[in-house]
């Protein structure tokens, strides 16, 4: 059976999945490429599988076969994709670990993507965003994590909260800011730490600074600043060799 209709009840459930709202609210997410789908699996977090009618089936798994209309309409990808997977939102668990990187209002998708993607990469133990982040789950942030979202937490709160949390576990927190800070090659190492990594514009609000336990930045020749997820590459390196 293909779904041919635009209308079908759960077709039009899965394209208001675009919209964080309707994610928050289902708990469900799009993903929309092949390797990407294959991460869900992997992680025990894919849904429901969709398939373009005349196209094969390139997983062990159920799927629900659909129009090329219907494809359209649930799909941000400019390409016409073959398959999407419907994927579940994780349940936020309690945090565990003892190196963490922190985002307070970094709000472009691929800046908060790419620095899941090096996060997972690097061996971080978790990603914790402020409300005002960009959403983990939308189709750019999603596509930038290349499927590290699958395999490292990433934890929503407000900015005191997340820092409490990362507190408790006996973590010293480093701001990343030009004020009253020292080089990295100045900052002393700890076993258990945060990195603090602020808006794309603005930097760290005074009240996130506040709540750190100092201030470091990174040591440059000719800018003052880099993009937030080329500078948390560098120091989330920095901080693990």
């Amino acid at each position: 059976m293909v779904i041919n209709s635009t209308e079908n009840s759960r077709i039009i459930k899965y394209a208001k999945l675009k919209q964080k709202k309707y994610r928050d609210l289902y708990k469900l997410f799009i993903v929309e490429e092949k390797h990407l789908i294959e991460e869900a699996i992997k992680a025990d977090l894919l849904d429901t599988l969709i398939i373009r009618e005349g196209c094969d089936n390139p997983f062990d798994q159920e799927a629900l076969w659909v129009s090329e209309a219907v494809m359209k309409k649930m799909s941000s990808n400019v390409s016409l994709n073959d398959c999407i997977g419907i994927c579940r939102i994780p349940e936020e668990k309690d945090l565990k670990g003892i190196s963490f990187i922190i985002l307070e209002n970094v709000q472009d998708p691929g800046n908060v993507g790419t620095i899941i993607r090096t996060a997972y990469s690097l061996g971080y133990d978790a990603v914790l965003l402020s409300k005002a982040c960009a959403s983990p789950y939308s189709y750019k942030t999603v596509q930038s994590t290349q499927g590290a979202l699958f395999h490292i937490p990433v934890i929503t709160g407000e900015i005191e909260t997340l820092i409490e949390k990362v507190k408790q576990l006996g973590c010293r927190v480093y701001a990343t800011t030009l004020d009253s800070s020292h080089s990295l090659r100045e900052t002393v190492k700890t076993e258990k730490y945060a990195l603090l990594m602020g808006n794309e514009g603005q930097g760290l609000s005074e009240k996130a600074i506040g709540l750190s336990d100092e201030n470091i930045r990174i040591e440059m020749a000719n800018f003052e600043s880099l993009n937030v997820a080329i500078a948390m590459g560098i120091c989330a390196y920095w901080f693990k060799h």
